[in-house]
């Protein structure tokens, strides 16, 4: 039986005087009460079903739900401003005086896989990776590809598919993202600044294209909320969902893990520990289906080695073979400045698993531990400033720094703003941006 609360932990406020800050005890024990690992009082117990209320508030959008969907809508309308000027600045062919259909500069690098699978399938006739040529295409998890054909069967037009899925799962994330910001720092902005510096990363463009990184922010984002309430099972089902889409699923599904042990305190948490292996299901169940058409069960690995170079080198290896193509001149310009990129995102991320570390927040070090491994382990990097997108708590620190800094935000928009023109530009244009 609960005890009863005391009727206020605060001491009694006289009138006309002005209350004193929290000594830095009482800060550190505050912190530690708005920890998202701390079990949350009003939060369901293991095995029970959250009350009908409780899901229709949480399905209710709030006044920060629609201000950041708000900001959403004004980032997409300057991206697609974007993408219009670019298909008139920079064709293709300069001499052309017709800029091309509306979406092309939309269909660039790997949406071309995820339009191949949705349409004719992993292995269409008799074509694998045992025929000259083979693109490779058995290295993108079915998720995303899926869903695009079933978008299709409403929608005529596969770009237009593929925009409206990452369209509706970017509102999704953004919004997830906002609460998870409060959750981590409540009684501020944070949930309104970590959208702006989410919305405005240099990488943001993938957000607005068909890729898979919007997708997978929509289940992996309600799924780390679902966590912090203990709803396992929800949880565990948005989780899988994740890791049809992306391998980062299981990284996440990693993080959640060790997110329920240290949050487990009684027999009855542990009842929903089955729970945790649902998300390893996606993966092995595409690892089965490419052995049965390859006869080989490492035939994604196989993919990401042959068409990306993801051949497993030493991180020393990986961080030299990445500054010879940054600075040794061995590249043209266009790929040189995004392995300098590349090189920038890695420091970003090992700075941010530093601070994780020292703030002890070790789900969140699994999750960004084990990102860093995979990406830095190659040939040498490739999509490191891609996958910051989906590093949540780096655009939740930076939340937290503009609280304490308030210029935070000013100096973010004002030095990062023009690398993200930059970044969807290139994109858009069709060279390389990651």
């Amino acid at each position: 039986m609960r005890p009863a609360r005391r009727a206020s932990r605060q001491p009694h406020r006289q009138p006309g005087r002005r209350e004193c800050p929290p000594v830095p005890a009482q800060r550190s024990a505050l912190r530690h009460r708005l920890s998202p690992h701390a079990p949350s009082e009003d939060a369901p117990g293991p095995g029970s079903s959250p009350q009908a209320p409780a899901a229709r508030r949480t399905l209710r959008l709030t006044a920060v739900d629609r201000e950041v969907l708000w900001l959403y809508l004004l980032t997409r309308t300057g991206i697609w401003i974007t993408a219009y000027c670019t298909s008139w600045l920079f064709p293709a062919d300069r001499a052309t005086r017709d800029s091309g259909p509306l979406l092309a500069p939309f269909r660039q690098w790997d949406w071309t896989h995820y339009l191949d699978i949705a349409r004719d399938g992993y292995f269409p006739g008799r074509a694998g990776p045992w025929v000259s040529g083979w693109d490779n295409r058995e290295a993108f998890f079915p998720g995303f590809p899926l869903l695009l054909r079933a978008v299709h069967t409403v929608v005529p037009y596969w770009t237009a598919s593929g925009l409206l899925i990452s369209f509706t799962a970017g509102a999704v994330a953004v919004v997830a993202l906002a609460r998870i910001a409060e959750l981590y720092l409540p009684g501020t902005n944070a949930g309104r600044r970590t959208v702006l510096f989410f919305l405005l990363s240099p990488c943001a463009i993938f957000l607005a294209v068909g890729y898979t990184e919007a997708l997978f922010l929509a289940f992996a984002l309600p799924a780390w909320i679902a966590a912090q309430r203990r709803n396992w099972p929800l949880t565990a089902t948005l989780t899988a969902l994740a890791a049809t889409v992306r391998i980062s699923g299981l990284f996440l599904a990693a993080a959640i893990a060790l997110h329920f042990l240290l949050t487990a305190r009684s027999r009855r948490h542990w009842r929903s520990f089955p729970w945790l292996v649902l998300p390893a299901l996606p993966p092995a169940l595409y690892t089965g289906f490419l052995w049965a058409r390859t006869g080989d069960w490492t035939a994604w690995q196989h993919a990401q080695e042959r068409g990306w170079y993801r051949t497993f080198h030493t991180p020393w290896e990986a961080w030299a073979n990445t500054w010879h193509g940054a600075f040794g001149h061995t590249m043209t310009t266009g790929y040189a400045i995004m392995f300098q990129a590349e090189l920038l995102a890695m420091v970003t991320g090992l700075f941010l698993l530093a601070l994780l570390l020292r703030r002890r927040r070790w789900p969140e070090a699994v999750y960004i531990g084990l990102t860093l491994w995979a990406l830095g382990t190659s040939y040498w990097y490739m999509s490191v400033p891609r996958a910051t997108l989906l590093w949540w708590p780096l655009w939740i620190a930076l939340a937290a720094a503009a609280r304490r800094r308030p210029h935070t935000v000013t100096a973010y928009v004002c030095l990062v703003a023009p690398l993200t023109t930059v970044f969807a530009i290139t994109f858009l244009s069709g060279r390389w941006a990651g």
